[in-house]
């Protein structure tokens, strides 16, 4: 089912992205175990990451973007590991983490329902059943929820649900209908419209009496409601229902997915987040000096380190917490 879902939200952000494991190497002084996560529709894979310190310490929940992204931060075409660096960085300041496959990606696939049944909360609630396997954990004394790109809004969500603090990684401002119109908005004119047209429709709560075949792929009727239960959403308002939460919103100055714009929406919604502008940090939190190519060349290079700004920004966030 998943796989035409993700088409259409990787259409969104104009990079495809598909499942794979990360060819990093996880540094010696830290330690990876499995962890999995029982639904009623099937298992979610993570792995955990455990520093060489004594507990109890800081957990991160960490939440991948959209699209079938691995664990790792990865796809068969696109190979650049970055949350799994970002785990191993997290290590290594005393942090440990919690990453895992999406439902219906790499080892969490059999969790996967038909995509007409498919809602966006189901990767809520998923995140939601990580954090409360976490708070049973003797071994954490703080929660941490990390989420990325699509995973930010998930991370939103499921934060209020007993995290201690929230971390925004290239996070949308607006709502997934505004942000579809924005990527269609050079389209002509009379398409344009009855795109407009269909995405109030869905956004409304409605599906689509009439699917145009050149919009099949967007609108076939058994991802409607995926498109209704995720469009309902506003980051912005998501992120002000936060607001006795420490929460920090980071943003790439080399994003070519998501604007600073977004993570100032974010922030608007949000007065007392910490907003951190990372120059020269692209989506995959890879330093980028070039153009739109050699921006997209990253994606596919896992010997690039993550941003150490990143690393040292999201660190000492977590350790400043009470």
């Amino acid at each position: 089912m998943k796989q035409h879902t993700f088409i259409f939200i990787t259409f969104i952000i104009g990079i495809t992205t598909v499942f794979s494991s990360s060819f990093a190497q996880t540094p010696a002084a830290v330690h990876e175990t499995p962890i999995v996560l029982q639904t009623a529709s099937g298992s979610i894979e993570g792995t955990l990451t455990l520093p060489e310190k004594n507990t109890p310490i800081p957990v991160a929940l960490i939440i991948a973007g959209s699209g079938p992204t691995d664990r790792n931060g990865n796809n068969p075409t696109m190979h650049n590991g970055s949350l799994r660096m970002l785990a191993d960085s997290l290590a290594k300041y005393g942090i440990a983490s919690v990453r895992y496959d999406k439902r219906g990606v790499g080892a969490s696939a059999a969790a996967l329902k038909a995509e007409k049944d498919i809602r966006f909360n189901d990767y809520v609630n998923d995140a939601i059943g990580w954090l409360q396997l976490l708070q049973k954990d003797k071994r954490f004394n703080k929660i941490v929820v990390i989420g990325h790109s699509e995973g930010s809004l998930i991370g939103m969500l499921a934060a209020k649900h007993n995290a201690n603090a929230f971390v925004s990684i290239a996070g949308a401002g607006m709502p997934a209908a505004d942000i579809l119109k924005t990527q269609l908005a050079t389209q002509p004119e009379p398409f344009k419209q009855m795109i407009y047209a269909d995405i109030d429709t869905l956004q409304r709560g409605d599906t689509l009496r009439y699917v145009n075949p050149l919009l099949y792929s967007l609108f076939r009727p058994s991802v409607q409601p995926y498109l209704i239960s995720w469009f309902q959403y506003n980051p912005a308002k998501a992120i002000a229902a936060l607001k006795d939460m420490p929460v920090c919103i980071i943003q790439g100055t080399a994003d070519i997915q998501i604007s600073e714009a977004d993570a100032k929406l974010l922030a608007q919604a949000d007065p007392a987040a910490q907003l951190v502008m990372i120059p020269g940090m692209n989506h995959i939190f890879k330093n980028v000096n070039g153009d739109r190519n050699a921006n997209i060349a990253t994606y596919n290079n896992p010997s690039l380190p993550i941003n150490a700004q990143l690393v040292k920004t999201i660190t000492a966030f977590i350790h400043a917490l009470p």
